[in-house]
């Protein structure tokens, strides 16, 4: 692929993410203060008295923007080299908020995620893959094992914009299949992430194939 094409790719990528970031923006606007009757939450009525989870709930729902932002900043080389201090800190802010804020809310929500057994088993693996990918990120990254601390981290930020790709599914098997909303609700609690996981460690292969090449063009220079 020739730069050109990649930085339109990359553009059409960043434009898909910002727009459906946008709308995340709005959902969780409707919250606000603390709503408990509106868009979700109408779905969860039947847990909402339950303390625990509606603070887990509002915990995951307003802090979620956060980890988006940080996480993009994390694959940027110009601000890896220009200002590696500002890289670092806003990873730690990433890392934080998934192990001790984001990641724990989400996990305790995936135990009464709708659709029974099979949905709560897909969220509660994503929500504990996503904080484990993370931590070993960050355990790399301060072993200064650079190379595995991009691998793991590409993984973590793939289940982290999972919180896109749900409302795209959503969207997509809303308007083109006549699938029964809570049977599509158990196809996105799995689909929701598992392709993401996939298209991440395409990305990883091709990064060390890259890396390879390059390694072997400079042994027969």
């Amino acid at each position: 692929m020739t730069t050109t094409y990649k930085n339109i790719f990359f553009a059409l990528v960043l434009a898909t993410l910002a727009f459906f970031s946008f709308l995340m923006l709005r959902i969780i606007y409707a919250y606000i203060p603390m709503q408990t009757d509106v868009a979700f939450l109408q779905l969860k009525q039947q847990y909402i008295h339950i303390t625990e989870w509606r603070i887990a709930f509002f915990v995951h729902v307003f802090s979620s923007l956060l980890v988006l932002f940080a996480g993009f900043t994390q694959f940027s080389k110009k601000l890896l080299k220009q200002k590696p201090k500002l890289h670092r800190a806003l990873g730690y802010i990433y890392v934080t908020d998934i192990l001790l804020v984001t990641g724990p809310a989400g996990l305790l929500m995936s135990f009464y995620a709708n659709g029974g057994i099979s949905s709560r088993i897909g969220f509660v693996l994503l929500s504990f893959l996503w904080m484990v990918f993370t931590a070993v990120a960050l355990y790399k990254a301060i072993t200064k094992k650079f190379a595995a601390h991009r691998v793991f981290m590409i993984r973590s930020f793939a289940l982290t914009l999972s919180a896109i790709s749900l409302r795209i599914w959503k969207v997509v098997l809303a308007a083109f299949t006549t699938i029964p909303p809570m049977d599509r609700y158990r196809i996105i609690a799995w689909l929701g992430w598992t392709l993401n996981l996939l298209i991440a460690e395409w990305i990883i292969y091709q990064y060390f194939k890259k890396k390879k090449t390059r390694l072997q063009n400079l042994v027969h220079q």
